[in-house]
């Protein structure tokens, strides 16, 4: 049964995690330290086995691992939502009773992707998926990479199904807030996996966002969400103009490349990817290096905030 306070829990700076490699296995010490970073940089959840984790290359003993390292060291204190999603409707199922019975609080389900189903096969997808488990879900619409799209109509349909709690939009429109926020019950928040407009989309009425730059700068980016969730708006203006280098060097190629490049600099994180991956290239090593230097006071997280509002950093 679905427990009715997640949906109030998922909400702000949801930290898209990365996993962490050495010679080609999971480097379980590197995911724990880095768990517990996030976690005492007051991080709001906890996202494991996307796409920034590298979900789709990821082993089944491997991803039972991940999840057990998130949910021990979360402890409750912070909602630990695992990405479920492929492009098969029963391997999505059994991906999402795997991190249920481990304990996950909710499902991040992307769009099946490389088949391209229609908008029909899409509510069937889920539909299926929601009789089929009971564990809270949150749909992730990224048609970048799925080459498909929501269709207003079909939101509409979705909000139907009592266990979905959450819509993920990674397009970087923010106008989509006003546009879906009608089609849909309160229960339902909106989120965004977008780093760039993460600010523009909470200020538009969004519930958080599942960030791939909050592995870097996970007190900073919970504290932009913080501040315009209080409407301290300026506060949050003046951290994202300090955030935006990050988040401009991070999009000059694939994430999690340049995110793991990122943490090799800041905490020796190995920035090793799995193929068909690859590291950064110079020109991108070369500005990450200037974004991460302007950025290195808050990595030790007791950087000032230019601000009237208190952040506690």
């Amino acid at each position: 049964m679905m427990r009715p306070a997640l949906q109030r829990r998922v909400g702000g700076a949801i930290t898209a995690l990365v996993t962490p490699f050495r010679d080609g296995a999971i480097d379980t010490v590197g995911l724990m330290a880095h768990v517990e970073w996030q976690l005492l940089n007051s991080v709001d959840g906890l996202l494991a086995c996307s796409l920034i984790g590298e979900g789709p290359v990821l082993t089944e003993p491997e991803r039972a691992r991940i999840i057990d390292i998130c949910v021990e060291l979360a402890g409750g204190q912070v909602p630990v939502v695992v990405a479920t999603g492929t492009n098969d409707t029963a391997t999505t199922i059994e991906e999402t009773r795997q991190a249920q019975k481990l304990g996950a609080d909710a499902a991040f389900v992307t769009l099946p992707y490389y088949s391209k189903p229609s908008q029909k096969g899409l509510v069937h997808h889920f539909q299926r998926l929601a009789d089929s488990t009971d564990l809270p879900l949150i749909i992730h619409n990224l048609p970048a990479h799925t080459a498909i799209d929501l269709m207003p109509a079909t939101i509409a349909r979705l909000a139907e199904i009592p266990t979905i709690i959450g819509i993920a939009d990674g397009s970087g429109d923010v106008g989509r807030v006003g546009a879906w926020r009608p089609l849909l019950p309160e229960r339902i928040g909106l989120y965004t996996t977008h780093d760039a407009t993460a600010l523009a989309f909470t200020i538009a009425g969004g519930r958080g966002a599942f960030s791939s730059a909050a592995n870097i700068v996970p007190r900073l980016f919970h504290s932009m969400q913080l501040s315009a969730g209080c409407d301290h708006v300026a506060t949050a203006r003046l951290i994202d103009d300090r955030l935006r280098p990050l988040f401009k060097a991070l999009a000059c190629e694939t994430e999690p490349a340049t995110v793991k490049h990122a943490l090799s600099l800041l905490k020796g994180m190995s920035p090793e990817v799995r193929l068909p991956l690859t590291g950064v290239e110079a020109e991108t090593d070369a500005a990450i290096q200037v974004a991460v230097a302007s950025l290195q006071l808050d990595f030790h997280s007791r950087a000032p905030l230019p601000s009237t509002f208190s952040l506690g950093l």
